[in-house]
């Protein structure tokens, strides 16, 4: 008890002493929370444009954290500082990482490109669910997607004084006194660590995380809490439980499966008032082009047909893939923002000009006409 009360301390002295950038009143205009109607579709409606509570991001784009964690290759601290500057320069301002990310790496890395901006300029979010420590016997493992020499181990940790215990090493880790967004990480069936047994963590997470979580955003330390995952049904069975307002799901939409997400994700967070993130939009740079799928080797047969036919239309119609498969992710009005990670200046650069291409509405027709994309998946609004 006398740890969780000292924490609690800590952080909220941390949340006191920023509160003036943190809830600066022009992020929070940007913000906003929109009231929502009382009456919601059975299914998504790609024309439900009503506005949506919970928690928005002031733009429809931010800069996930992977790749900065040295993800499936090392990247260079000045590979990684181009990256965030070209990012930054592009009018980005939504900001996601996790400690887990690099084992610690990518929050450094985002830490100290950011300590020199101004606190109330930028939405940062980061994860718990595993705590670290230094491990001086550290060896590389050959089959981790986290490239380097990490020197950390970490244990799972979904208990109310492991979300406390976190946050306090992302903050110490990041060098910034503030973290706007906390997500529950990979608390989900995919996570090789757990299987079967992931309703156990979840449990735990239950009954300690979600309302440490929530005691966090009505104390100011924190503004918004979900689940961080790669599954669906975490995510409806957090806002059965608990009272999430932001939810980052990874690789369950993109223009190569998005069928379970367009019908059962999307109408259960419109429902709830809970906006969502879209990450993975390129499936780990598969539709980039990489000979990887989900942070896998493993692609399935039928991946790369699909991705064949829809490189084809877009050669047709002179559109870019990556570009595509980036606004598609974005264009569903649930969708707060899509995440695309970058290594480089010029990856980061890209993305930022990617959502700010136009793409004729006739590519999308086709897609649906050839059953590519869900007849009902909204597009990607012109001009």
């Amino acid at each position: 008890m006398t740890t969780m009360l000292s924490r609690r301390n800590f952080m909220s002295k941390a949340a006191i002493t920023t509160a003036a950038a943190t809830f600066a009143p022009n992020l929070a205009s940007a913000i906003g929370t929109e009231q929502g109607s009382s009456s919601t579709p059975s299914e998504y409606n790609p024309g439900y444009e009503k506005a949506l509570a919970g928690y928005r991001l002031p733009a429809n784009f931010g800069l996930g954290g992977v790749a900065a964690g040295n993800a499936f290759h090392i990247n260079s601290n000045e590979e990684i500082e181009n990256a965030m500057e070209a990012t930054w320069n592009g009018g980005v301002r939504y900001f996601d990482t996790s400690p887990f990310y690099g084992y610690g790496l990518s929050e450094r890395r985002m830490g100290l490109f950011l300590y020199g901006k101004n606190r109330e300029d930028y939405i940062l979010s980061t994860k718990i669910g595993r705590v670290f420590e230094p491990d001086p016997n550290f060896k590389s493992n050959p089959n981790d997607i986290w490239k380097g020499k990490l020197n950390f181990k970490f244990k799972y940790d979904y208990s109310a004084d492991g979300v406390r215990k976190s946050v306090e090493d992302s903050l110490q880790r990041l060098g910034l006194s503030s973290i706007d967004i906390v997500f529950i990480h990979d608390l989900s069936p995919d996570n090789g660590d757990m299987g079967d047994k992931w309703t156990k963590y979840f449990e735990q997470a239950r009954k300690g995380a979600m309302p440490e979580l929530t005691r966090m955003r009505e104390e100011g330390i924190i503004k918004a809490w979900g689940m961080g995952v790669n599954r669906i049904d975490p995510i409806l069975k957090a806002m059965e439980v608990a009272d999430p307002n932001i939810m980052l799901s990874a690789t369950q939409y993109s223009l190569i499966e998005h069928e379970d997400a367009l019908n059962r994700l999307f109408p259960a967070c419109e429902k709830k008032n809970v906006t969502i993130i879209s990450g993975a939009p390129l499936n780990s740079g598969f539709l980039a082009g990489k000979d990887r799928y989900n942070y896998s080797n493993n692609i399935p047969e039928k991946h790369l047909a699909k991705r064949k036919k829809l490189t084809e239309i877009a050669k047709n119609h002179n559109v870019d893939l990556r570009t595509a498969a980036l606004q598609f992710c974005a264009a569903p009005s649930i969708v707060t923002a899509v995440i695309p990670g970058a290594s480089s200046g010029q990856q980061a650069a890209a993305n930022v000009a990617s959502m700010k291409t136009v793409i004729p509405k006739a590519f999308w027709a086709e897609l649906k006409k050839e059953k590519l994309i869900a007849a009902n998946a909204p597009e990607p609004k012109v001009g």
